[in-house]
């Protein structure tokens, strides 16, 4: 991958962006007061973001369980998209990060059907199997790589027949395909990937994506019924 590549992939997300993806003065706030706060840019892409709310819709989630909140960008797109009455519960391990994107949600008019938990995911995960908005009805992680496997299993329990699974940075500007890479999130997707691969009744596939965000992709599943567990029948 040349840089006239990545500037190319750029230029093609920019132009979709001003294309498809109206301006929005609270999408663009979130963004600069999360940066203001010194929290790192790997929020996902405006188009990217339109993607999530577009999966929201299309499933018809009234419930929806995100794994990485950060400044909220990605929690404010899915909140749009959700029906009255829908709900959103984002789980977030940094407290600075959980101020910031609390404060970018109330500004973004979403606060009502959003909350943002402190923890770490895996703990708040296992706390879940009575909370009233599971099963999900479509999960986003885009937290700790290493932990998605385990954040997988966790997330299942908490499903239904017809849930959406989506997770990011599954790619990896490709390194997914290299058996000994030394990055530990490499192996972390790649267990990911192998164990929904070898989950009973669940579809899915990885979409390679490139733009300003550079070389990655995205995961998105389905569960089945033969995905089904006991905590995912109540609803």
């Amino acid at each position: 991958m040349s840089e006239t590549d990545e500037r190319r992939w750029a230029e093609v997300d920019r132009y979709i962006t001003e294309l498809l993806v109206r301006p929005d003065a609270a999408l663009d706030a979130a963004n600069s007061d999360a940066e203001a706060a010194g929290l790192p840019s790997i929020q996902v892409s405006a188009a990217q973001g339109a993607l999530l709310g577009l999966l929201v819709r299309l499933s018809g989630a009234r419930t929806v369980l995100e794994i990485g909140t950060l400044g909220g960008f990605s929690a404010i797109w899915m909140a749009r998209a959700l029906p009255p009455g829908g709900r959103l519960l984002s789980l977030e391990i940094d407290p600075k990060h959980a101020d910031v994107a609390r404060k970018n949600l109330e500004r973004a008019g979403v606060a009502d059907r959003v909350e943002v938990r402190v923890g770490p995911a895996l703990e708040t995960l296992r706390s879940l199997a009575n909370d009233p908005r599971a099963p999900f009805d479509l999960v986003f992680l885009d937290a700790d790589k290493v932990e998605y496997a385990d954040y997988f299993s966790a997330v299942l329990p908490l499903s239904r027949p017809g849930t959406v699974i989506v997770a990011d940075n599954v790619v990896r500007q490709g390194t997914i395909v290299d058996d000994g890479a030394a990055d530990p999130r490499v192996g972390g997707i790649r267990r990911f990937l192998e164990r929904a691969a070898a989950t009973p009744g669940l579809l899915g596939t990885v979409v390679q994506t490139v733009g300003a965000k550079g070389y990655d992709g995205m995961a998105v599943l389905w569960v089945g019924a033969g995905a089904r567990t006991e905590t995912s029948t109540r609803r």
